[in-house]
Formats: structure tokens, sequence, C-alpha cells
């Protein structure tokens, strides 16, 4: 391809031990090393977020469970980063559970929820903000650190509201 006018050409060089032969085949390869970055992200979740090194299990038997379960974690984690960026106009239901936003919104807006689910957008910042996230004007998306602690609370602000709920209908 030729570059854009008054631009250098770029050289590429793709450093592989599998066979390229046509510009289609190396682009096939470029496009699996860029997904090289989301496993990045993934692993540093897993270790820094679940601190799995720090489990100590000494067992497969008990490391095993406790894997299974961070691994799905770690992968909401970034499902819910990626998306966030990506589709941001996404209505925030497309991810989360209805009790999940609602208690989301009520907690951290304080304020009754609206009828229709808010932006992805908007939710993934309220979810970040329980994580530590202060979403100023000139903040930008949510890190992986906050995005990783709000939405282990999110469970708890879920079981208040049903809680609450069942309270209610009991004396009603």
């Amino acid at each position: 391809m030729d570059p854009p006018a008054g631009e250098e050409p770029l050289d590429w060089m793709l450093l592989t031990n599998l066979p390229v032969e046509t510009p289609e085949e190396a682009l096939e390869k470029l496009s699996w090393y860029l997904c090289r970055w989301q496993l990045e992200v993934y692993f540093r979740g897993l270790m820094r977020g679940c601190r799995i090194e720090q489990l100590q299990l000494e067992t497969r038997e008990r490391l095993q469970p406790a894997l299974d379960f961070y691994m799905i974690m770690a992968w909401r984690v970034l499902y819910l980063t990626m998306l966030g960026r990506d589709c941001p106009e996404m209505p925030c239901n497309t991810v989360l559970a209805d009790e999940e936003w609602k208690a989301v919104y009520l907690v951290t807006q304080r304020q009754p929820r609206p009828e229709q689910p808010p932006l992805l957008d908007t939710v993934v910042r309220m979810v970040a903000s329980l994580g530590g996230f202060l979403n100023r004007k000139n903040d930008g998306f949510p890190g992986l650190k906050t995005l990783w602690i709000g939405p282990q609370r999110v469970p708890d602000f879920v079981l208040a509201l049903e809680a609450q709920r069942s309270i209610g209908e009991s004396c009603g």
C-alpha cells in the first residue's frame, strides 16, 4: 500500500516461526498477535485482581476450584472493559442483569432508577466508582483496578435490595 501524501512509508517485519507466503497470511498472523494484548490484560487481572499467587493452595484439589472461579471473574471484568470501550452506546442490560444495574444505579446515584436501562458507558463508570474511580470531567475510561474492585461489590447491593424487597412484602 502507498502511504498517505507527505507521510514516510512504514516497513513492517513480522517475526514468526509460522509459514507466511501471502499478504493475507501475514494479516492473519498479525491479527493473532493483536489478541496477545487482551490475554496480557486478562492474566494481569487474574494475578493482580484475584491475587492467585498469594492463595498458596498446596493441592490441585484446592487450587482448581479457586482458579476456575477467578478465571470467570477475570473474564467478566475484561469483557465489561472491552464492551464499555468499544460499545459505550449499548444498553447496560446487555452485559449486566437487571437487578445488577438497578442496584448499582440506586447505590451510586441515590435516586430512583430510570425505566429504561442506561447506556453501558454510564453504568460501567458507576460500577468503577464503587472501586474508587472518580469520574471527573476529564477522566478517561476507568482502569482495570477500579473495574476489578467495583463488580465485587455489586452482588452485595443486589442482595441488600432483595432483602429490603422481601421485608416490604412480608410487612405489607
